[in-house]
């Protein structure tokens, strides 16, 4: 009989902190591992006006050849206070052994995408392969996201869309800081 309240008998790693080791694959990425947050700007055609947003990123592993994604932003007013959760998304990034990343990423609004890219020199750039829409989705063709480190504790993020009838273009860009463990 199963018995639903056993004494968890798996263990991520024996390592004193108890994180597992990340797997040898995760080498180009593991400065991005941990939380960011930060400020960014945004702005689109059909968007009338620029605007300012906040930022969070979490990046983790389970010591396998992929890491967990997931990005949330608040847009802000001009005292930089939360108006309104804006975009959230979650995925998986999967890493190979040539360099390359392969990314599946979601989004509550009835987008899904596959991106694939590079990861190497401190930057993951990411280009769209497909889109699957749910069908109320908004219309997105593609979209470019460029995550670079500029130093252990800054993380740049770049996002291109094209979507809704429009070429692809700037959409978004952030400066995050590594949230303290």
């Amino acid at each position: 009989m199963f018995d639903p309240a056993p004494e968890y008998p798996y263990h991520d790693s024996d390592r004193p902190d108890g994180a597992p080791a990340p797997h040898a694959l995760l080498a180009p990425v593991l400065g991005l591992l941990g939380s960011w947050h930060g400020r960014g700007r945004g702005g689109y055609p059909t968007i009338d006006g620029e605007f300012r947003y906040a930022q969070e990123v979490t990046f983790r592993h389970d010591g396998r050849p992929f890491l967990s994604y997931e990005a949330r932003a608040w847009l802000l007013d001009a005292d930089d206070v939360p108006v309104r959760p804006a975009a959230r998304e979650s995925g998986w990034w999967r890493l190979q052994p040539d360099g390359r990343v392969e990314a599946l990423i979601t989004q509550p609004t009835g987008i899904g995408e596959i991106a694939v890219g590079r990861a190497a020199d401190g930057t993951v750039d990411l280009a769209t392969d497909s889109v699957a829409l749910t069908p109320t989705a908004k219309k997105v063709e593609g979209t470019r996201r460029r995550y670079t480190l500029a130093d252990a504790d800054t993380l740049t993020f770049e996002h291109d869309l094209a979507a809704v009838g429009q070429p692809l273009q700037h959409h978004l860009s952030a400066r995050l800081r590594r949230k303290a463990a």
